[in-house]
Formats: structure tokens, C-alpha cells, sequence
């Protein structure tokens, strides 16, 4: 069996069952495990890895709509070495900014709901797929290709299986996390891109030796000198956020009640918000109960991140939950000053000499920060040098690609993966 069950007892009856799926699904494809290898089998007994054909890895992403996770799926897979590994990108839905110049993705829908006909039949789909392709490492990328891939990748006979915690979690409901949790005991690793998310993995109970921090990565454009994308306007300082509007946590709200104090005191500042999604209109009404209709820039989704940020003064990003946010990042790597919440992986970013964290849910703590940032120059110029620094010691992708890829080849050797001979 491939999944050894130590749970529970109820947990125990739902191994019972995959066990069942399991021979299911080898009927339903008749093929025979990865290589004719279980896993389990002894190292020595196979080959060198290096000594066939490049392992074939497969990636999962929920969608490729704008967002964190899907800008760090795209860059991830586009920077990988392809003389190393032979990649191949699924999702299950098949729509977003980020599908361009990925190549093929395979869509496994699930028909809106996990317990669904549909949802069954692309499981048995994607099980025939990972066999098809010889599998030898499959990733999945967020919370529903957790619960997807990993239960079927493991089923399906993969050597390696991974997940990944992309969030610290405190969004999940009860029953999801419970879920997650559960099928995360299935995995080889678990990629978190913070401390703070493996952390938290850890207290609902994931073995600590299945967690790793791999953390976000940006691509060199991200840290080349660009052309504003909004022209200077003499004596006019531009405070920003990079957020979708497609959820409370983000906290706009919170950041237009700061800007409203801001304002107060600051006549010549430019409040801009960067991103869209279905909560736009409810902050377009807020920031004009504010009072701040002439002093607040909507510029909706955005390809050219790093020339937006060259337009602006002061990023904030009031967010209650965070992981390891891309917009932090991107703003420490265009040298721009960062106020935000003191969250979740915020605290593995900000310091006092690269920023300013303040308390969550209050305002006027925020709306402070901000204004001593504007009205101080030569620290802003200091906190972003400083950002700028670290951004680029930490967070480049080359970094990301190669730690994705040393955990890759260490665990195909753990599992003594025998490689198909090359042509």
C-alpha cells in the first residue's frame, strides 16, 4: 500500500477507502507503477538518478489569475533548467494573465465542488495523466491542488509527492484545515514560502521534518531601474497599495481610513490603489465617503509592477493575514519604503531599518507611519536603500529555482528514483 496510515481511527477508515480508490484507479488505467518501483524501495537497489533521462516533475496551480501565488507559480516554472528536469504544468482552472508563455497546462476541472462527478472523473483523468507522463515528483502549488494531487499523485504510484502553504492558514475554515492537514501526512515535504506559515503547520500537527521554507523570488526585472509609470508631478508625493480587491483581508478599507487622516495634514499627497477584482466598486464608494475622490488613483490590474512602483513615495500594505506578501517584496526590491501590518511572515521582511510594522487594526498607528515617512526625505531614501539590499541578498528567483531544485534531486535520491535510460 502506499500510503501507511497512523491516524485515527476515523482517519484510518478514509486510508481504508483511498486504498480502494487505489485499485480502482489501477484498473481504471492499467498501468503499472512508476518504473515497475513502489516507494519504499531500497535506495541501493536502484540506479544513480544522474545516470538516466531528466526526471519528469509535474506542478499544480489552482488558476493563473493575477495574484501571488500565481506570479510565483509562472516565474518558478519558467525559470527552471530544463536540462535537469523535464516539466510538465497542470491546474484546474484554466484562465488568468499568468497562462501566457507558460506552454501547455493541463486543466483538470472539478466541476465547482470536490465531490462532484466531474471532480471524480478528472481525478482518475489526472492519475492517468501522472502515469502516462512517468511522473517522478509531483508538486502541487495551493490550498485545492493540495487536496487534489496529493491524495491522487500518491495513488497514482509518483515517487516523490509535495504540497505547499502559500498562506499561514487562519483563512481556511475549520473543516479545510482539518482536511489539509490530513492529506499533508501523505506528503515527502511541504514547501512553505515563510517560517510563519511552517510554523503554524506545525501546531495543527504536520511533522516538523516534513516542512521546508523555500521563500518568494522575483525575476532581475524586478530590480532594473525603470521609467515611472505615472509622471512626477513637482512638490506631489504618491503613497500606494498592491493588493487584489478581491477580499476583506486585505484591508482597503483600513488604508483609506489612514489616507483620510493623511490627508488632513497633507494636501499635496496622491493615494494610488493597484490591482482589481470584485470589491472594487465598494472601495471606489468608500474612498468617496472619505473625501478623498480628488486624491485617490485606481489604476485596476497591472503588468508592469516594477514602473508603478517607481511612481510611488510610500507602499503600504494593511493586510490582517500574510504569509510572505510579493508586493512587500517588490517594493523592497524597487527601493520603496514599506509600512504594513506586524503579521504573519511581515516580520520576516520588515525591520526597523528596512520599514515601519505597525498593530493591526488601527489606523491611526498606520496613518502615522505614513505621514513620518512623507515628511522625512532622507528616510525614506535610507529605509529603501536598505530594503533594496536585503530584497536583493534574499529574494531573487535564481534563488527559489535553485532551492526547488536541490530539494527535487535530494529527494529523488532518498527515494533511490531510477530514471528512464536516455535515447
Amino acid at each position: 500500500m502506499l500510503v501507511k496510515c497512523e491516524f485515527t481511527s476515523g482517519e484510518s477508515v478514509k486510508c481504508k477507502s483511498l486504498q480502494r480508490k487505489s485499485l480502482a484507479l489501477d484498473n481504471a488505467t492499467q498501468t503499472e507503477p512508476i518504473n515497475g518501483m513502489e516507494t519504499g524501495s531500497n535506495p541501493e537497489q536502484q540506479p544513480s538518478m544522474a545516470k538516466g533521462a531528466p526526471p519528469e516533475i509535474f506542478l499544480m496551480i489552482n488558476s493563473l489569475e493575477t495574484g501571488g501565488s500565481e506570479r510565483q507559480f509562472a516565474a518558478l516554472t519558467q525559470s527552471f533548467d530544463r536540462s535537469s528536469f523535464s516539466l510538465h504544468l497542470g491546474c484546474i482552472m484554466a484562465k488568468g494573465a499568468f497562462l501566457e508563455n507558460l506552454g501547455p497546462v493541463a486543466p483538470f476541472r472539478l466541476g465547482g465542488s470536490l465531490y462532484s462527478v466531474q471532480s471524480f472523473r478528472s481525478r482518475i483523468r489526472l492519475a492517468r495523466h501522472l502515469r502516462h507522463h512517468d511522473i517522478a515528483i509531483a508538486h502541487s502549488f495551493d490550498f485545492y491542488t493540495n487536496l487534489v494531487l496529493i491524495p491522487v499523485a500518491r495513488l497514482a504510484g509518483v515517487p516523490v509527492v509535495m504540497g505547499s502553504q502559500r498562506q499561514i492558514g487562519d483563512l481556511l475554515t475549520p473543516r479545510q484545515s482539518q482536511a489539509q492537514t490530513l492529506v499533508f501526512r501523505w506528503c515527502d515535504k511541504v514547501v512553505c514560502n515563510s517560517q510563519a506559515a511552517a510554523d503554524r503547520l506545525r501546531e495543527q500537527g504536520v511533522a516538523a521534518d516534513k516542512l521546508v521554507v523555500i521563500r518568494n523570488g522575483l525575476p532581475p526585472s524586478a530590480f532594473a531601474d525603470t521609467s515611472p509609470a505615472l509622471p512626477p508631478v513637482r512638490g506631489l508625493l504618491r503613497v500606494g497599495m498592491i493588493a487584489r480587491m478581491n477580499h476583506r483581508v486585505k484591508n482597503h478599507q483600513g488604508f483609506l481610513g489612514a489616507a483620510a487622516r493623511v490627508a488632513t495634514r497633507f494636501s499635496a499627497v496622491e493615494f494610488v490603489l493597484v490591482g482589481d477584482g470584485p470589491f472594487r466598486t465598494e472601495i471606489e464608494r468608500e474612498a468617496q465617503s472619505l473625501g478623498l475622490v480628488h486624491q485617490v488613483r485606481f489604476l485596476g490590474d497591472r503588468r508592469d509592477v516594477p514602473a508603478v512602483l517607481a511612481s510611488l513615495d510610500v507602499t503600504v500594505l494593511p493586510s490582517s493575514s500574510e504569509s510572505l506578501s510579493n508586493s512587500i517584496i517588490e517594493s523592497m526590491a524597487a527601493g520603496v519604503p514599506v509600512v504594513a501590518n506586524r503579521v504573519g511572515g511581515n516580520t520576516e521582511l520588515i525591520s526597523n531599518d528596512r520599514g515601519a510594522l505597525v498593530t493591526a487594526g488601527d489606523e491611526a498607528e498606520l496613518a502615522a507611519a505614513m505621514e513620518l515617512l512623507l515628511l522625512d526625505e532622507g528616510l525614506r531614501k535610507r529605509l529603501g536603500r536598505n530594503a533594496r539590499a536585503y530584497a536583493q541578498a534574499n529574494f531573487t528567483i535564481e534563488q527559489m529555482r535553485r532551492s526547488h531544485e536541490e530539494l527535487y534531486h535530494d529527494l529523488l535520491e532518498r527515494k533511490g528514483w531510477r530514471g528512464k535510460a536516455r535515447r
